[in-house]
């Protein structure tokens, strides 16, 4: 009788538990499609304040009720086309009188952070509006964004960050012999180096050389950029950071990086002048997330449309999601686009280090196809390497930001063999039977053969040209010339533009303003495809096969990444065309 209440007062707790969850995501999504649904109204002499304090991404999910944005457990992800479009929104809105840059550190790479440097110089070039910018601490990357400002604050007591960048990528090597694991590599191009570390300690002596020019290359374009907004010049810049000339606040101020040393009343003081408020009114500020629920000046309806196809993530077949390309749902995106006769051209949006092979190969086909029917623009983001560029390069024009990383035009396959690991760390034996002499290969339980090894070569080779012979059918090449670039070398926007693997520099609008030009289109609706899912569905998706992941990457943090890809590497089953996913410049 006892155990019998037991089971009865149990199943009543776990009813109300179960309720109480449903009833607090209930609330969620209510409170998040309520959210966003409201529109806000500005008044008079308003700022719009910048932190950018959030990850950038190309696209953020427009409806996230995941747990962990219904917790507040991560930090919301930014769409980099709302943070473009407010900004251009402000420059047009007669209730911004300016730009109010907040910014300490930004979670995105330099060619986001480039995309959004233009249009803050648009809004200061094209308007009568200003840009003022403080910050308690400026990070290297938070003054890149800042100092295209008309005025940079800093606190007295500060810091300034300016040191010049620098590469770490880790190496496993030593761990996998600890752990008596082989790494059998087979790949194609001498700068292949997303595989290095999994055979070498460091960088070899041709990845270093690669890894010089591009971070060189990005080095370059900062100093420039800034140089120019400072009225300092380039080498004055590298002079700096190369004697680490800027310790204290002061030395930000005596070298032109900054204007004044100010507390935050200061600035707030400062900003009323500007506004013309008096000592005790409040300013009225507004934020990204917020100014994005301000309706902008509206445009002609058109039934015209083009698309802006977004490819991001690493490459691997069947579907992917918001962070991963899935062969099948991004070829059912541009397939979509190329049978709807309302979408007159085309913008792939590529932020992808690789993958697949054969899934790269999939998107390829269905991008020759569109080719055929419609103006295509491929914009890269921060980087379009491997089979990021495999998928890019049938189309009619490629546009990259001048940091972009791009190229690594290479083919590799790694496989595991853990039979030392597995008979002398864990006492296992494995023992066999097979019919065929090859039944077995590639099984992490031993090593390849040597007539395996070459089999694998052969396919590996076979690979890489096909992708040079894509490449120089799409860029008008011979295959030497794309064997010459290629070898698996990475390269910056600016100088992929010199080599001929790029066309135009410039960003995501700048490749949208080509398409609409390419398919004479003067009124039109942008389409993002692929299609996201439904906000509900995906909640779901996520309690029921993502728990653990999302687990792990609280746990993790920003560490996460690192076992993301050695998993990715272990459990890889084809050929692979990928640049190192988890590398730092910093």
């Amino acid at each position: 009788m006892i155990n019998f209440f037991k089971k009865i007062f149990t199943s009543i707790i776990v009813t109300l538990i179960s309720f109480v969850i449903i009833l607090f995501v209930g609330i969620g999504i209510v409170a998040s499609f309520s959210s966003n649904e409201e529109t806000v109204e500005l008044k008079e002499n308003t700022l719009l304040k910048i932190t950018l304090s959030n990850p950038i991404i190309d696209r953020a999910l427009e409806n996230d009720i995941s747990f962990s944005a219904l917790l507040n457990d991560s930090p919301t992800k930014m769409s980099l086309m709302d943070v473009l479009d407010n900004i251009e929104k402000a420059g047009e809105d007669a209730n911004i009188k300016g730009i109010y840059l907040n910014i300490e550190n930004v979670s995105a790479s330099m060619a986001t952070l480039e995309e959004i440097r233009n249009k803050l110089q648009e809004f200061k070039d094209s308007t009568d509006k200003f840009i003022i910018s403080y910050s308690e601490v400026y990070s290297q990357s938070a003054y890149y964004i800042s100092s295209v400002a008309d005025k940079v604050y800093l606190h007295p007591e500060g810091m300034f960050e300016l040191k010049g960048l620098a590469y770490q990528g880790m190496f496993f090597k030593n761990t996998l012999e600890k752990l008596e694991v082989e790494a059998q590599i087979i790949r194609h191009g001498k700068f292949k180096s997303a595989v290095e570390p999994f055979m070498l300690d460091k960088m070899s002596s041709s990845n270093r050389e690669q890894v010089t020019k591009f971070i060189g290359s990005i080095w370059s374009d900062y100093r420039k950029e800034v140089a120019e907004d400072r009225m300092v010049s380039a080498n004055e810049i590298n002079d700096m950071a190369q004697k680490f000339s800027i310790q204290f606040p002061q030395d930000a101020i005596d070298y032109k990086l900054a204007d004044a040393l100010l507390f935050k009343d200061q600035v707030l003081d400062t900003l009323k002048n500007l506004l013309d408020l008096k000592e005790e009114d409040k300013i009225p500020v507004t934020s990204l997330s917020n100014y994005t629920q301000v309706k902008g000046s509206k445009k002609k309806y058109s039934k015209d449309r083009i698309a802006v196809i977004y490819a991001q993530g690493e490459i691997n077949s069947g579907k992917g999601d918001n962070e991963t390309i899935g062969s099948e749902t991004l070829s059912k995106a541009i397939r979509d686009a190329r049978l709807d006769d309302k979408i007159k051209a085309v913008v792939l949006r590529v932020n992808s280090p690789g993958g697949s092979a054969l899934a790269s190969e999939t998107i390829l086909r269905e991008m020759q196809l569109i080719k055929k029917e419609k103006p295509v623009v491929v914009s890269m983001g921060d980087v379009a390497a491997s089979g990021g560029y495999y998928i890019a390069c049938a189309a009619d024009t490629i546009i990259a930001n001048p940091t972009t990383i791009t190229g690594s035009i290479g083919v590799f396959g790694v496989l595991m063999n853990a039979q030392k690991m597995m008979k002398n760390k864990l006492g296992i034996n494995v023992d066999t039977v097979k019919t065929n002499k090859h039944a077995d290969i590639g099984t992490p339980f031993r090593a390849l053969t040597s007539s395996e090894r070459n089999i694998i070569q052969n396919s590996v080779e076979k690979i890489y040209d096909t992708f040079i012979t894509h490449v120089a059918k799409g860029r008008n090449m011979t295959k030497e010339e794309v064997d010459t670039i290629g070898q698996g070398r990475v390269w910056t926007g600016r100088d992929a533009l010199e080599i001929g693997l790029v066309d135009v520099l410039g960003g995501l609008e700048d490749a949208i303003d080509l398409a609409a030009k390419m398919a004479n289109l003067k009124k039109y609706r942008i389409k993002n495809l692929p299609v996201q899912k439904d906000p509900i569905e995906a909640l779901f998706e996520e309690l029921n096969g993502k728990a653990r992941a999302a687990v792990l990457k609280s746990e993790l943090g920003p560490h996460y990444n690192y076992y993301k890809e050695i998993k990715n590497i272990i459990n890889t089953t084809d050929i692979q065309m990928r640049m190192p996913m988890q590398f730092e410049i910093y």
